[in-house]
Protein backbone atom coordinates (compact mmCIF):
# COMPACT_ATOMS: atom_id res chain seq x y z
CA UNK A 1 0.00 0.00 0.00
CA UNK A 2 1.45 3.78 -0.71
CA UNK A 3 1.06 5.88 1.29
CA UNK A 4 -0.74 9.10 0.10
CA UNK A 5 1.22 12.41 -0.07
CA UNK A 6 -0.09 15.74 -0.10
CA UNK A 7 1.38 18.03 -2.80
CA UNK A 8 2.20 21.65 -1.70
CA UNK A 9 4.72 24.17 -1.93
CA UNK A 10 8.54 23.13 -0.86
CA UNK A 11 10.59 24.29 1.96
CA UNK A 12 12.86 26.10 -1.28
CA UNK A 13 9.56 27.41 -2.39
CA UNK A 14 8.71 28.77 0.85
CA UNK A 15 12.03 30.30 0.91
CA UNK A 16 12.54 31.96 -2.21
CA UNK A 17 8.39 33.59 -1.56
CA UNK A 18 10.04 34.97 1.98
CA UNK A 19 12.57 36.67 -0.32
CA UNK A 20 10.93 38.22 -2.78
CA UNK A 21 8.59 39.57 -0.61
CA UNK A 22 11.37 41.44 1.45
CA UNK A 23 12.94 42.50 -2.35
CA UNK A 24 9.82 44.58 -2.34
CA UNK A 25 10.06 46.28 0.72
CA UNK A 26 13.29 47.29 0.41
CA UNK A 27 12.79 48.40 -3.03
CA UNK A 28 9.99 50.47 -1.63
CA UNK A 29 11.71 52.05 1.35
CA UNK A 30 14.72 53.13 -1.02
CA UNK A 31 12.18 54.94 -3.42
CA UNK A 32 9.34 56.27 -1.63
CA UNK A 33 11.82 59.06 -0.27
CA UNK A 34 13.05 59.55 -3.88
CA UNK A 35 10.24 59.97 -4.99
CA UNK A 36 8.68 62.40 -2.17
CA UNK A 37 11.93 64.85 -2.85
CA UNK A 38 10.69 64.64 -6.77
CA UNK A 39 7.69 65.50 -5.30
CA UNK A 40 8.38 68.50 -3.29
CA UNK A 41 11.09 70.17 -6.44
CA UNK A 42 7.96 69.91 -8.66
CA UNK A 43 5.45 71.52 -6.25
CA UNK A 44 7.64 74.34 -5.67
CA UNK A 45 8.61 74.93 -9.38
CA UNK A 46 4.81 75.03 -9.71
CA UNK A 47 4.14 77.66 -6.90
CA UNK A 48 7.36 79.54 -8.11
CA UNK A 49 5.50 79.37 -11.96
CA UNK A 50 2.25 80.51 -10.95
CA UNK A 51 3.75 82.97 -8.68
CA UNK A 52 6.11 84.60 -11.46
CA UNK A 53 3.12 84.39 -14.21
CA UNK A 54 0.96 86.89 -11.36
CA UNK A 55 4.18 89.05 -10.75
CA UNK A 56 5.12 89.39 -14.25
CA UNK A 57 1.14 90.38 -15.31
CA UNK A 58 0.97 92.34 -11.85
CA UNK A 59 3.48 93.86 -11.73
CA UNK A 60 3.45 97.12 -14.85
CA UNK A 61 -0.85 97.63 -13.87
CA UNK A 62 0.79 98.26 -10.05
CA UNK A 63 3.52 100.45 -11.22
CA UNK A 64 1.65 102.35 -13.61
CA UNK A 65 -1.09 103.16 -10.88
CA UNK A 66 1.09 103.86 -8.05
CA UNK A 67 4.63 105.42 -9.83
CA UNK A 68 3.48 107.92 -12.54
CA UNK A 69 2.34 110.19 -9.80
CA UNK A 70 3.49 109.72 -6.73
CA UNK A 71 2.18 111.77 -3.70
CA UNK A 72 4.82 114.11 -2.87
CA UNK A 73 8.24 115.01 -3.86
CA UNK A 74 10.05 111.88 -2.75
CA UNK A 75 10.65 109.42 -5.46
CA UNK A 76 11.08 106.80 -2.87
CA UNK A 77 7.64 107.22 -1.91
CA UNK A 78 6.10 106.14 -4.57
CA UNK A 79 8.84 102.92 -4.62
CA UNK A 80 7.65 102.43 -1.40
CA UNK A 81 3.87 102.24 -2.37
CA UNK A 82 4.97 99.96 -5.06
CA UNK A 83 6.29 97.70 -3.06
CA UNK A 84 3.05 97.56 -0.66
CA UNK A 85 0.76 97.15 -3.38
CA UNK A 86 2.69 94.18 -4.86
CA UNK A 87 2.85 92.57 -1.38
CA UNK A 88 -0.84 92.79 -1.38
CA UNK A 89 -1.48 91.72 -4.70
CA UNK A 90 1.07 88.49 -4.35
CA UNK A 91 -0.63 87.45 -1.24
CA UNK A 92 -1.02 84.29 -1.45
CA UNK A 93 2.59 82.96 -2.14
CA UNK A 94 5.48 82.67 -0.06
CA UNK A 95 7.34 85.63 -1.75
CA UNK A 96 9.17 88.60 -1.15
CA UNK A 97 8.92 91.74 -2.80
CA UNK A 98 11.33 94.54 -3.34
CA UNK A 99 11.27 97.32 -5.47
CA UNK A 100 13.54 99.95 -7.09
CA UNK A 101 13.65 102.91 -8.84
CA UNK A 102 16.24 103.84 -11.41
CA UNK A 103 16.27 107.45 -12.65
CA UNK A 104 17.00 108.11 -16.83
CA UNK A 105 19.09 110.67 -15.93
CA UNK A 106 21.27 109.11 -13.34
CA UNK A 107 22.54 106.08 -15.93
CA UNK A 108 23.04 108.61 -18.99
CA UNK A 109 25.04 111.36 -16.89
CA UNK A 110 24.27 114.79 -16.20
CA UNK A 111 22.63 116.25 -19.32
CA UNK A 112 22.07 120.02 -20.49
CA UNK A 113 18.17 119.51 -19.76
CA UNK A 114 18.37 118.87 -16.33
CA UNK A 115 14.92 120.37 -15.79
CA UNK A 116 13.23 117.74 -17.96
CA UNK A 117 11.89 115.15 -16.27
CA UNK A 118 13.51 111.81 -17.35
CA UNK A 119 11.84 108.23 -17.90
CA UNK A 120 12.19 106.16 -14.77
CA UNK A 121 12.78 102.65 -14.46
CA UNK A 122 10.82 101.21 -11.55
CA UNK A 123 13.13 97.55 -10.89
CA UNK A 124 10.12 95.00 -8.63
CA UNK A 125 12.21 91.84 -7.62
CA UNK A 126 10.38 89.22 -6.38
CA UNK A 127 12.55 86.24 -3.82
CA UNK A 128 10.67 82.90 -3.80
CA UNK A 129 11.32 80.61 -0.75
CA UNK A 130 10.59 77.15 -1.31
CA UNK A 131 9.01 75.06 1.35
CA UNK A 132 9.56 73.12 3.57
CA UNK A 133 12.71 75.52 4.44
CA UNK A 134 13.88 74.01 7.71
CA UNK A 135 13.27 70.70 8.92
CA UNK A 136 14.61 67.70 10.94
CA UNK A 137 15.18 64.33 10.04
CA UNK A 138 16.42 61.61 12.90
CA UNK A 139 18.09 64.81 14.19
CA UNK A 140 19.65 66.23 11.33
CA UNK A 141 19.04 69.63 10.17
CA UNK A 142 18.30 70.00 6.97
CA UNK A 143 16.73 72.57 4.15
CA UNK A 144 16.71 73.93 1.37
CA UNK A 145 19.12 77.46 0.57
CA UNK A 146 18.43 78.29 -2.56
CA UNK A 147 16.13 81.12 -3.29
CA UNK A 148 14.09 81.97 -6.40
CA UNK A 149 14.90 85.36 -7.85
CA UNK A 150 12.32 86.67 -10.52
CA UNK A 151 12.99 90.54 -11.47
CA UNK A 152 10.82 92.71 -13.70
CA UNK A 153 11.52 96.07 -14.90
CA UNK A 154 8.97 99.01 -15.62
CA UNK A 155 9.44 101.98 -16.86
CA UNK A 156 7.24 105.05 -17.26
CA UNK A 157 6.92 108.70 -19.32
CA UNK A 158 5.99 111.07 -16.33
CA UNK A 159 5.04 113.46 -19.38
CA UNK A 160 2.65 111.02 -20.42
CA UNK A 161 0.31 109.58 -17.62
CA UNK A 162 -0.09 106.00 -17.81
CA UNK A 163 2.52 105.17 -20.83
CA UNK A 164 5.35 102.73 -20.63
CA UNK A 165 8.19 103.49 -22.28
Amino acid sequence: MRCARKKGPTSFALVLLQETRAQAVIETAVAVPVLLVCALIAYNLALFSAASARFDRVAPDVVIAQAVSPSGDDVSSAADAVAEELERAMGGYPVEVEVREEDGEKAAGASVLSLVAAPRTYVCVMRFNPWPRDFSVAGVRAGIPAVLVRERAVTIDPWRSGVIA
